[in-house]
């Protein structure tokens, strides 16, 4: 198996949306913000390749929305999916399986583009299959009325009318063990209806792909919770949870929305789980 780091693209979002009730100056310490309130985030995927199957976990906004629509996250930097397959010698058409924690449009939107002349959409993986849940994908095509700017028809709906649609398993309790694309998934409910962390073996290590229940090193504090979640409680018990076993496991945490931090660990504190060691990809995954 090996790992490689896919950036899709970074971006801003306001600060006190992703802190919730913790006050700005608490938060800018890990976080700064620019003079809009806005801080650095990123869409960090990761692609597996595992024998015959290229699996590729979230994939970003996307391209196919209007100059507008981008106008409010001020995307900097030079990095996009395609160039960042190409950067190890992988074309989107290579993927096999897309694997997506949840369907807010910042983690699927580069799943469907536009078709050649514009009249409709297409999937952007052609030969892959997408991975989501039933349970999730009720409440994405249903949503609420707090979700629903997150949930953009046109990034999920053609995925099902593609055929390449495909759901995994959803456990009685938080943790499917052996997924059908062959690692482990927790499921956690309190940012979105079950939203699934990856947990991959590799090597010696475990990585854990974070998603939205840890965006940056600056919310491991249990209270630091996006004002985004529908269910901030739960978000908090759910984090005390993960962040216990990944302190007892010493699990790798693969940070998607962190722009300066890309794998971590933590530790067990007398103020609670807080960071130990701080990595990049590169260390982790030799590439």
């Amino acid at each position: 198996m090996t790992l490689y780091p896919i950036n899709t693209g970074n971006f801003k979002l306001d600060g006190g949306a992703m802190f919730g009730v913790v006050p700005k100056s608490i938060w800018q310490r890990t976080n700064p913000s620019d003079a809009n309130n806005m801080i650095d985030l990123s869409a960090r995927c990761l692609l597996i390749e595992d024998g015959d199957r290229l699996i590729l976990i979230d994939n970003g906004m996307g391209n196919k929305q209007s100059d507008k629509f981008f106008g409010y996250y001020y995307m900097w930097g030079d990095f996009n999916l395609d160039s960042s397959l190409k950067q190890y010698g992988f074309h989107r058409d290579d993927i096999t399986d897309v694997f997506l924690t949840h369907l807010h449009f910042d983690h699927c939107g580069g799943s469907i583009q536009w078709n050649k002349d514009k009249t409709g959409y297409e999937p952007a993986f052609k030969n892959a299959h997408f991975w989501t849940n039933e349970d999730h994908w009720q409440w994405a095509t249903q949503p609420n009325r707090r979700e629903k700017a997150s949930f953009l028809k046109e990034n999920i709906l053609p995925m099902e009318e593609s055929g390449q649609l495909k759901f995994t398993a959803v456990p009685e309790n938080d943790l499917l063990k052996n997924s059908a694309l062959g690692f482990d998934i927790f499921f956690a409910n309190g940012h979105t209806d079950k939203q699934m962390i990856p947990m991959i073996r590799y090597q010696d290590k475990t990585i854990a792909f974070m998603a939205d229940l840890l965006p940056t090193v600056g919310h491991i504090p249990l209270p630091y919770v996006m004002g985004y979640d529908t269910r901030p409680l739960l978000t908090m018990n759910e984090k005390e949870k993960f962040l216990n076993m990944a302190a007892d496991k010493n699990l790798y945490l693969f940070l998607e929305h962190d722009a300066h931090n890309e794998i971590i660990t933590v530790q067990h504190t007398e103020k609670g789980v807080r960071l130990k060691d701080t990595f990049t990809t590169r260390q982790i995954f030799n590439n």
